[in-house]
């Protein structure tokens, strides 16, 4: 079997999981329990992240932490590299939304360049910025990495119930938000040696 057959075969695994997915959330959407994860989840988009990483910085800055001043910088940066990531994405494909999605058709993703929020759904914009946040986070923090997982974890997994996001899509944001995160501990790590060998 080819190469291009494995990938054709992967794919539509995917793609099968994902309306699957869809079908699931369909009949679970309008639950409570769901739309309170959904709520709260709302901390993953970008205002609430913003703030979220703000206000992490500015009580460094008040406690006169640097610790905590690196750690809300950080989360920032990383937030916005992740942004900028998965909006790269967006602009370059197009997806229907599970809740708006009609038929199997409409849940592929495919090259395109519509503005409508309905056919963005391919990354999850509130997994890339809960990864990278939380990422960000734990790398000032280590001690405290596991409950900063799962809460990005929770932020990510909230948007497949709630039909805003299917499995894949939750996925890939969640890929940008570890790549931004890592990204920024690399340039942060050269800065602070170029500021060393200055110092």
């Amino acid at each position: 079997m080819s190469k291009k057959q494995d990938a054709r075969d992967a794919g539509r695994a995917v793609l099968d999981i994902d309306h699957k997915a869809r079908a699931a959330a369909e009949q679970k959407r309008g639950h409570l329990a769901v739309r309170f994860a959904g709520a709260l989840s709302e901390v993953g988009d970008q205002p609430q992240a913003r703030i979220l990483c703000a206000g992490v910085l500015l009580l460094g800055l008040v406690r006169r932490d640097a610790r905590m001043v690196g750690a809300g910088a950080r989360m920032l940066v990383a937030h916005e590299v992740a942004t900028a990531g998965k909006n790269a994405v967006k602009r370059r494909v197009d997806r229907r939304r599970p809740r708006s999605a009609s038929d199997r058709e409409d849940e592929k993703p495919r090259a395109g360049r519509s503005r409508d929020k309905e056919d963005s759904s391919f990354p999850s914009g509130h997994s890339a910025g809960a990864m990278a946040v939380a990422s960000a986070y734990s790398a000032v923090y280590p001690e405290h990495r596991l409950p900063a997982m799962i809460g990005a974890g929770a932020v990510a997994v909230a948007q497949i119930p709630r039909c805003a996001h299917y499995p894949s899509d939750v996925g890939a944001g969640l890929a940008v938000g570890a790549v931004s995160s890592g990204a920024v501990s690399l340039g942060w790590r050269a800065l602070r040696a170029m500021v060393a060998r200055w110092a």
